[in-house]
């Protein structure tokens, strides 16, 4: 264990935040899988609901440690091929995907074999992210204009929003305002980001104009947003459907208080239907009370700290922006959470990340923080090798002034030899003669 630990490279403290954020969640994911343990035809076994979050957090700690052993540059290329195969991906998840967890859209798709499912849009997120670093890196020492920059950067956005936006405004939402926020960091003029953001607007009206007028399978997702923005805004919204899962998560944060009822002790977790997923903050600040729904918040936090300075210390563009375009979202999705257990915002569907039950929304999380930490590990490098060549020229320099030295000392016996010559005779030649 302690030789795996001295192999890792990179940021010790995001590896240090990464791993106590997947151990703490085994508890409250153990403790709110039990209403899925009975409902349905369930067993009451939470065991291997336990079991199959250890394989879930297994593997993404094997993918954070594969990732970061790649040369994060290498992304770049990737990237740009990526894309098209994640368009293919979520247009076969759109009209074939699958339903799970009580979802009314189709956002998964079934591994053939395996019994995987996966979240492609979660996946589409990261290479649309490096993507979006890729170009601003690429284009930020020539002249661009706006013509150009739509068709070779907001075209392909766009494109993997369209097919993202009707299953999943959330994410779809998400996707777009991370973007906005990288091109702001990469310095794209603010005119062209006004023009954007105005045409994702109008684009959004549109879709929802058209939805509402030809009745389709599109029409009831948009009434599912209507319905939630409606009841967050209008307390006077009485239907049940509308209100159970927000008005449970708030019972559990009531019912927590200071220190919490005890781990594994909630009872809303039997009432919430996605207790162990999307509203698993609330069940989290049930059991473990303000204290701990505030130190889970201070962890993401400090997260967020490490990447701003691990962005600060990335020596090319390209790594400070992929730096920022992959840890930002990661540290909002989980604001975001947090935001729709207290009904500081909207129901979303986003998970609590490194948390929350699931194996696509864990792999995604540990494959962007693989790569931030493939930066990190970059930069860490570099400093091994500067302070390298420091000692070396240090050495070079003691060896330099050694030899100088020596040199001197050299010089100055010949001048006192000079100035005092010995006439003496060490050997007498007579000597010779003597000896015969």
């Amino acid at each position: 264990m302690l030789a795996l630990i001295k192999s890792l490279r990179g940021d010790k403290v995001i590896w240090a935040l990464i791993a106590l954020l997947a151990l703490f969640s085994f508890m409250p994911v153990f403790s709110a899988s039990s209403n899925l343990a009975y409902a349905g035809k369930g067993t009451g076994n939470t065991v291997s609901y336990l079991i199959k979050h250890l394989v879930h957090v297994a593997l993404g700690f094997f993918i954070v440690y594969r990732i970061h052993k790649i040369p994060y540059h290498y992304f770049r290329s990737i990237s740009r091929i990526l894309l098209p195969f994640i368009w293919l991906l979520l247009a076969y998840t759109l009209f074939k995907g699958t339903v799970i967890a009580g979802a009314n859209a189709s956002r998964w798709i079934q591994v053939p074999f395996v019994g995987i499912s996966f979240q492609p849009s979660t996946f589409a997120f990261i290479v649309l992210m490096i993507f979006v670093a890729r170009y601003l890196s690429k284009t930020r020492e020539e002249p661009l204009t706006f013509k150009s920059s739509f068709i070779d950067l907001w075209l392909p956005v766009g494109i993997t929003l369209m097919f993202i936006l009707p299953a999943n405004f959330s994410t779809a939402a998400l996707i777009f305002a991370m973007v906005l926020m990288l091109v702001f960091v990469g310095k794209y003029p603010l005119k062209y980001i006004g023009a954007v953001l105005g045409i994702g607007i109008v684009s959004l009206a549109f879709f929802i104009l058209i939805a509402k007028a030809f009745p389709n399978p599109l029409t009831t997702r948009v009434n599912t947003w209507e319905a939630r923005i409606e009841r967050f805004f209008n307390d006077d919204v009485q239907d049940p459907d509308e209100v159970y899962q927000i008005e449970r998560a708030k019972t559990a944060i009531a019912t927590g208080g200071i220190y919490g009822v005890g781990p594994g002790k909630s009872v809303q977790k039997n009432f919430l239907p996605q207790s162990s997923s999307d509203f698993i903050y609330a069940i989290i600040v049930e059991e473990f009370g303000l204290a701990g729904g505030l130190a889970i918040l201070g962890i993401y936090l400090l997260l967020f700290f490490r990447i701003v300075i691990a962005a600060h210390k990335a020596n090319t563009l390209f790594g400070k922006l992929v730096v920022v375009g992959l840890g930002f979202p990661i540290v909002f999705q989980a604001m975001i959470n947090m935001g729709v257990a207290v009904e500081l915002l909207p129901t979303t569907g986003q998970t609590l990340p490194l948390i929350s039950s699931g194996g696509s929304s864990i792999w995604v999380t540990c494959l962007a923080l693989g790569i931030i930490i493939n930066v990190t590990k970059k930069e860490e490098e570099i400093a091994a090798e500067n302070k390298e060549k420091a000692m070396r020229d240090a050495a070079l320099q003691k060896m330099i002034d050694k030899q100088l030295k020596e040199d001197e000392e050299t010089l100055q016996k010949e001048e006192e030899n000079k100035d005092n010559p010995d006439y003496s005779i060490e050997d007498n030649p007579m000597n010779a003669v003597l000896n015969k």
